[in-house]
């Protein structure tokens, strides 16, 4: 009948696979009997109450299984290939790729550019349009997805051919006007780069995608990230303070125009706009629920936040100062954040006088001064500016200096080297303030300890 199906990797225990004998290496071949594309597919038939799975075992015998289950209840099969599909490649040249920026010598997997619609709903990644078809349109809209994230970059056509360096990078802004009718929910980006999109093109772009909203809830706007490996890429230049202030005066004119008209803030900020104009962060009633926060819109705001809530609760807790929490540890970071996590360091040890906070700001040699997020530190960075410094007991690190669920640095030290190479226990600090305080003081607070 059918011969490609996808093969079963791991069955979850207690699972409905489980119960109806589905075993790793089986291929799931159709479903209420239609052959299954890819993950969009398998997400949309599985939610019925009644689905009927044809199933080819590893010795090749078929099998129908006829399943009576919840709405929406997952039947706990993990695939080998997360999309069901082969990943699909980006065509586009940008002028501001980041991959492009990259070294050479690093592995093969971060030279990898995907421009795959479906990793937009599975892991938030944002698309260009222009790797889609009418067929995954079509698809999207008949499937309801949302919500799905969206490189923008301008909304002019030709400058956007010109940024993308794809003659039919323009006409890709017309899907958005299909996913627009069919109730598509949709959050947007635009990479500004100076001289190019910014200015009168960002007002225009912003402009444009205000016609989107409702379904389109957010669009944030961050500067180009430029490494030192630029040789032979288009001539792009950084964004200093004045620069900076103006892109927020931009936003913010229409972040009033937006809450106004339509109760949204819609437009957004990152925080690197912030701290090179040399202005407070906006307060949290700013950011609309922090929907953009994977592009750094609201990260800070939302870590000072969530710290000061945890802070204030302990001392309601135990009262400060409190002497009894002694210790000394490290902290490091990248120079983004830096002087907000030196405030908090600071608040923490004058509510807890006897613990000591080593804080260490790590410049990104690797990839060059201008870059400055935490998320492109290396472990051979973070070694090298830390050796022979005063370390404490512990290192904390954020967890965005690792590959997603792996202990492995972007250079591939792996966090036993690091731990090797300074002689102290790495610790890996969530996102959230809470997670912060809690790493730094201990998960409890009652009676002497050290941390």
């Amino acid at each position: 009948m059918m011969k490609k199906g996808h093969i079963v990797k791991n069955v979850a225990a207690g699972s409905i696979a489980e119960e109806m004998e589905i075993l790793p290496g089986d291929r799931i071949l159709a479903i209420s009997g239609t052959e299954i594309e890819d993950i969009f597919d398998y997400q949309f038939f599985i939610q019925d109450t009644y689905i009927e799975v044809l199933i080819e075992k590893q010795h090749g015998e078929q099998w129908v299984l006829e399943i009576d289950k919840d709405p929406d209840e997952d039947l706990g099969i993990e695939f080998e290939n997360g999309l069901m599909d082969e990943y699909r490649h980006c065509h586009n040249k940008c002028i501001f790729c980041f991959i492009d920026q990259m070294p050479k010598g690093m592995r093969e997997t971060l030279y990898f550019k995907d421009d795959d619609s479906r990793l937009s709903f599975l892991q938030g990644n944002y698309v260009t349009l222009t790797n889609m078809s009418d067929h995954d349109i079509d698809r999207i809209c008949k499937y309801h997805l949302s919500p799905i994230n969206i490189s923008f970059h301008t909304m002019n056509p030709e400058l956007r051919c010109r940024m993308l360096h794809n003659r039919f990078a323009g006409e890709a802004l017309k899907k958005v006007d299909i996913l627009n009718r069919a109730g598509i929910l949709m959050n947007g980006q635009i990479v500004l780069c100076r001289g190019i999109n910014d200015g009168d093109e960002l007002e225009y772009s912003i402009q444009r995608l205000m016609n989107y909203i409702p379904n389109l809830e957010s669009v944030s706007v961050v500067p180009v990230g430029l490494s030192k490996y630029r040789d032979g890429l288009y001539p792009l230049e950084p964004f200093d303070k004045e620069d900076a202030v103006k892109v927020l005066e931009i936003i913010h004119r229409y972040q009033r125009i937006c809450f106004e008209k339509y109760g949204t803030h819609f437009v957004h900020a990152s925080d690197e706009w912030y701290i090179l104009a040399k202005e407070e962060l906006p307060g949290e009633e700013n950011y609309d629920g922090y929907p953009q926060l994977e592009n750094g819109v609201g990260m800070l705001r939302l870590l000072l936040n969530e710290f000061a809530e945890a802070l204030e609760e302990r001392r309601k807790k135990e009262g400060f100062p409190n002497e009894r929490i002694r210790g000394e540890l490290s902290m490091a970071t990248g120079m983004l954040a830096y002087p907000y996590i030196e405030r908090m360091a600071g608040e923490v040890m004058k509510a807890y006088p006897n613990l000591r906070i080593h804080l260490y700001p790590i410049v990104n040699y690797f990839f060059g001064e201008r870059i400055t997020v935490s998320g492109l530190l290396t472990g051979q960075d973070i070694i090298g500016q830390l050796k022979g410094r005063p370390l404490g007991e512990r290192l904390l690190l954020p967890q965005s200096v690792l590959r997603s669920g792996e202990d492995v640095f972007l250079d591939d030290l792996t966090i036993a080297d690091m731990e090797g190479a300074l002689q102290v226990s790495v610790n890996i600090v969530k996102s959230s303030g809470y997670d912060l305080l809690n790493e730094i003081v201990g998960n409890q607070s009652e009676g002497d300890r050290e941390v």
